[in-house]
């Protein structure tokens, strides 16, 4: 099953320049690049086209397409792919083993070569954030095991990646209190801000940041931001992250009732 959406948001900056830095708050797959190649082949309604720096990419979504994970979720953003599995609950080596509550472990492969520091920092922040919105209490020593592949690197990689991680653990039935998903946003030289940039306008901007969320409240569970930004942008950004955030979890919705709906 696939489904697109796209929508649009705008925000403008002004302020004093702060520096960046992250902020945190409260197995193998086989046929993972051919699986995630297919993933490009029918994604459904087309969206809209995308405006001057004001709208999200393209978005297509598969589940359930790998057969050995208990959850699977192949994410499409733009010329963004992501492709995760879920393992678990399961069993959890005695050295992991927590007695209050499950384990939860990402792991974040590259298309090619092994990981690298980047890769084991995006690790780190989705698993915060999977930890934020799981209910491990309900599978004490247990192992919840996220792994999630690489396939096309287009910009917005962190966000795609936290919601093909939500997706994948969607489909594999863990309990978790709220989804949640990732937005990125990137600054210009001249403070016009954009929503999922692309690879070209990442490199290209003053400063980025992305916002995991939850859907909820839209409550803040992870940011992370790489370049020079004030106060007044960073609040900015939030506000168009939370807003563009609605229309991601509309995309959830949509594709769950598409999926759950077939006879």
């Amino acid at each position: 099953m696939r489904t697109g959406y796209a929508t649009c948001a705008q925000a403008h900056s002004a302020g004093r320049k702060r520096r960046s830095g992250p902020h945190v708050g409260s197995g193998t797959m086989e046929g993972v690049v051919a699986a995630g190649a297919n993933a490009h082949a029918d994604t459904g309604t087309e969206s809209r086209s995308r405006g001057p720096g004001c709208s999200l990419r393209h978005f297509a979504c598969e589940q359930n397409l790998l057969s050995r994970p208990d959850g699977s979720a192949s994410f499409l953003q733009g010329d963004t792919s992501v492709l995760a599995g879920v393992y678990g609950p399961a069993e959890v080596k005695v050295s992991k083993e927590i007695f209050n509550k499950a384990t939860l472990e990402v792991i974040l492969r590259p298309k090619i070569g092994l990981p690298g520091v980047a890769e084991k920092n995006r690790e780190r922040m989705i698993r915060n954030t999977c930890e934020a919105v799981v209910l491990g209490a309900l599978h004490p020593r247990t192992s919840i095991t996220v792994v999630l592949q690489i396939v096309s690197d287009a910009g917005s990689l962190l966000a795609c990646c936290l919601n093909a991680a939500c997706m994948a653990l969607v489909d594999a039935g863990v309990p978790m209190r709220a989804l949640f998903c990732g937005v990125t946003c990137a600054l210009d030289s001249d403070g016009t801000l954009v929503l999922d940039p692309t690879a070209k306008q990442e490199k290209e901007a003053r400063a980025v940041l992305t916002f995991a969320l939850d859907s909820v409240d839209r409550k803040l569970l992870m940011s992370t931001t790489k370049g020079l930004y004030s106060d007044a942008e960073l609040q900015q950004c939030l506000a168009a992250a939370q807003t563009a955030s609605q229309h991601v979890f509309r995309f959830y919705r949509d594709s769950l009732l598409r999926r759950y709906s077939k006879s």
